[in-house]
């Protein structure tokens, strides 16, 4: 009986010394790595953590589990172009090693850093849509003051001149943007309404109010101002490297509104709309699949028709959640991606 149990802790023990990392990786608490992955790596200008994360995991939105809990790498937005990083295992787990690369120190660095440092994806594609574009429900922007005309009973106006509005500011801010309704959001299968899609056609200053006629001086505008152009008060929203990828914790099922763009198809960074949102548990940085349809062929034998089944053709997050509606950033795309294409959660 001891022999027996010798035997067996032997042949135990002798597992545990041959397990590799790359076969660690296969169990369901350990990050899968990529089987190329590299021991270390550079990071150079253009780098985001997203980009490098991607080298080394099979599924890059679990980029945190990889940089967390390392007191090397307190923060990982706080890394820039030079340094070298090390993969290394912890307590059987993969994890980024940091090892200061040579950095000429400037007076400026203080500040030069800081704007220098490696962001967890790119956003500069998004950072003008960020302001430019809202979604309202139809009782929302119904409420919302509309633009009457100009000064000299003019019917459309631009930068520097005045309009008038009516109604009542949804905020009694100093500075509001005017609005356009540019379409409709129809959830495609309960046929729900999901909101107005808002374009931004200018910036103006409140000049005063008298009952519900609203003055206003056209500060800034993208395009001629109209009547039935709507007023909003202006929200600040900053661009930064402050968006976490990260799996929804509920199911997604969804599809692909629109190419905020104004075609049908899209490509990597490029913008879409999508029909589910906060009320599904969407926010800031959830990470999504996308699934093209499967074709249609027709059975050389049957004769009947056969729905192929859907193929992953990219990954996108989302930088910006209403209630019904989402606006999501394609991070990487494997085949064309199109208006009715289904999100999913991320696999």
């Amino acid at each position: 009986m001891r022999r027996f149990i010798s035997g067996l802790l032997c042949l135990c023990l002798a597992g545990w010394l041959i397990t590799t990392p790359a076969m660690a990786t296969a169990k369901g608490d350990i990050l899968a790595l990529k089987k190329d992955y590299p021991k270390e790596y550079v990071v150079v200008k253009g780098d985001t953590l997203w980009d490098i994360s991607a080298l080394f995991l099979q599924s890059p939105w679990k980029w945190p589990e990889l940089w967390g809990n390392n007191p090397q790498i307190d923060n990982p937005h706080l890394i820039y172009p030079g340094d070298r990083l090390t993969l290394m295992w912890v307590n059987g787990k993969p994890r980024l090693q940091l090892n200061k690369g040579v950095r000429k120190l400037s007076p400026k660095a203080k500040v030069s850093l800081l704007d220098d440092a490696i962001p967890a994806i790119h956003l500069k594609d998004i950072s003008s849509f960020l302001s430019d574009n809202l979604v309202k429900s139809s009782d929302t922007l119904l409420q919302a003051p509309y633009i009457l005309g100009s000064t000299n009973n003019r019917l459309i106006a631009g930068a520097g001149d005045r309009v008038y509005a009516r109604g009542e500011l949804v905020e009694d801010y100093h500075y509001q943007n005017i609005y356009r309704p540019a379409r409709e959001y129809v959830d495609p299968e309960t046929q729900e309404s999901l909101g107005f899609e808002l374009m931004k056609v200018g910036e103006a200053t409140v000049s005063s109010q008298k009952e519900d006629i609203i003055s206003l001086d056209l500060n800034k505008t993208q395009e001629e101002i109209s009547s039935l152009d709507r007023v909003f008060p202006s929200e600040d929203e900053r661009v930064t490297s402050t968006y976490y990828p990260s799996e929804p914790e509920g199911s997604i099922n969804g599809q692909i509104l629109s190419v905020v763009r104004g075609v049908k198809q899209a490509g990597q960074y490029d913008v879409v709309a999508i029909n589910k949102g906060t009320r599904e548990g969407l926010d800031t940085g959830h990470v999504l699949s996308i699934f093209t349809a499967g074709e249609v062929l027709k059975d050389p034998i049957t004769k009947k028709l056969v729905n192929l089944p859907s193929e992953q053709s990219g990954l996108m997050m989302v930088f910006r959640a209403y209630e019904k509606v989402s606006y999501c950033l394609i991070l990487k795309a494997t085949n064309v991606i199109a208006v009715g294409d289904e999100i999913r959660n991320p696999v």
